[in-house]
């Protein structure tokens, strides 16, 4: 019998735990650790964030649906992982010994590293469910925005790598707006590190640059790129744009009453200092098949890993782990410990493929990328209602699956299979 833990719930943690009991056998023992009691769909918070969503329509409380699928559940956050001991440090002063353990966490979000940054401070987030329900709920700060508009920024700052939730909340702030009819009254600027509009830590997908840059003049948007934030205040973000050398090109203090920039990641502090099992920003270094190199019986999945960014931008951008890219590494883990725990060499590669539906509140932009990071086989992008009402359906399919406690139906595979999307490099 093997002990296979499972650190963090969100969209790779739960996944990988249902994906692992179908191919563990009935001896092996999995235990899920999260420092929340409940499953929260990340890509619905820009939703939240305007009041569209409540915490309640976004969220599954996670105990029930494990202990159904016969999984151990254990609410607790992490203080330190002491690989060679194989065993993890509880904040309630609890230690957890595993065989294999599988990190899962996401990151920390590095607000503390910009003056006046975070929910906390000058400025809103939709990183997680329950800051995207504060400024969307009644008496939040978007309905208090409303009650007396002004100027707007969203983006992204130095060293952020998730940029498709900036543009999606950008826009969603947009729609919202004119349904209201203050859209008049409110001058809105998207600000970000990105080399360009549309690059998405990602040198773009198709042709987003031309597209997201077209949705932005339609809706009078202005933007600045190249940019690095150096603070905020509570009426401005105060930012250094630079040119495509690196080079200082101007400062810039944009007004704004609302703000919502998306902040860098890190790996959080209990993973922090392992030499060997993480670089310096934290993250979790794997191989291939998404294993430590040095601790043979650690892996790391979804945004808590570490990945190099392909092209060196002149201000920094880190690469984004997104929903299809990270169910990839959780089949592929899926499918290699058993070999491993049967005394076999690991042999399947997760694709690392992409397929992204972004919502702009009544229209929005797919984006598939075979692989995520360049040279690819397919780079494709489009807009328009359509892609709203997929979001949508998947919203509503994904929360069912996790309320279901189950990965990956068959006629999702074989959906998949028709469109030649796969999950494992074959």
């Amino acid at each position: 019998m093997a002990h296979v833990v499972i650190l963090g719930a969100g969209l790779g943690g739960t996944i990988q735990a249902y994906e692992l009991k179908e191919t563990l056998t009935r001896s092996d023992k999995i235990t899920v650790i999260s420092n929340k009691p409940y499953f929260q769909f990340t890509p619905s918070n820009p939703w939240a964030g305007v009041g569209w969503r409540t915490q309640d329509d976004l969220t599954v409380d996670l105990e029930p649906v494990m202990r159904r699928r016969g999984i151990d559940f254990i609410c607790d956050g992490a203080t330190k992982l002491v690989p060679d001991e194989n065993k993890i440090l509880l904040e309630s002063g609890r230690e957890v010994e595993y065989d294999y353990l599988i990190i899962a966490t996401g990151p920390d979000l590095a607000f503390d590293e910009i003056e006046g940054f975070g929910p906390d401070n000058h400025t809103n987030s939709v990183c997680h469910v329950e800051d995207a329900c504060k400024s969307g709920c009644a008496g939040g700060t978007w309905e208090k925005f409303c009650e007396d508009p002004g100027p707007i920024v969203v983006g992204a700052v130095q060293g952020a790598s998730c940029f498709g939730p900036a543009y999606e909340y950008l826009l969603t702030l947009d729609t919202d707006l004119r349904r209201r009819k203050i859209k008049h009254k409110v001058p809105m600027t998207f600000v970000s590190s990105e080399p360009y509009v549309g690059h998405l830590g990602l040198g773009g997908v198709g042709d987003t640059k031309s597209m997201l840059e077209s949705i932005l003049r339609d809706r009078d948007i202005k933007w600045i790129v190249n940019a690095k934030t150096e603070k905020f205040t509570e009426d401005a973000v105060h930012i250094t744009e630079f040119d495509e050398e690196g080079n200082e090109k101007k400062k810039h203090e944009v007004p704004a009453k609302y703000k919502m920039m998306l902040p860098a990641f890190r790996g959080i502090p209990a993973m922090m200092g392992i030499e060997g099992l993480v670089n310096p920003r934290g993250f979790i270094i794997v191989d291939e098949y998404q294993r430590n190199p040095k601790y043979r019986n650690i892996f790391g999945i979804g945004v808590a890993i570490a990945i190099a960014p392909p092209v060196v931008t002149p201000v920094p951008t880190g690469v984004p782990k997104t929903g299809f890219m990270i169910e990839s590494m959780v089949t592929a883990t899926a499918h290699n410990l058993p070999l491993i725990l049967r005394g076999e060499e690991p042999n399947e590669l997760p694709s690392w493929n992409a397929l992204c539906l972004a919502d702009f509140g009544d229209r929005g932009a797919a984006f598939l990328a075979m692989p995520q990071n360049p040279p690819r086989n397919v780079n494709w992008s489009g807009e328009g209602k359509w892609v709203h009402w997929a979001k949508l359906a998947f919203e509503w399919y994904f929360m069912r699956k996790i309320k279901k406690g189950v990965s990956e139906p068959v006629y999702e595979k074989m959906i998949m299979k028709m469109m030649k999307i796969n999950k494992l490099d074959t």
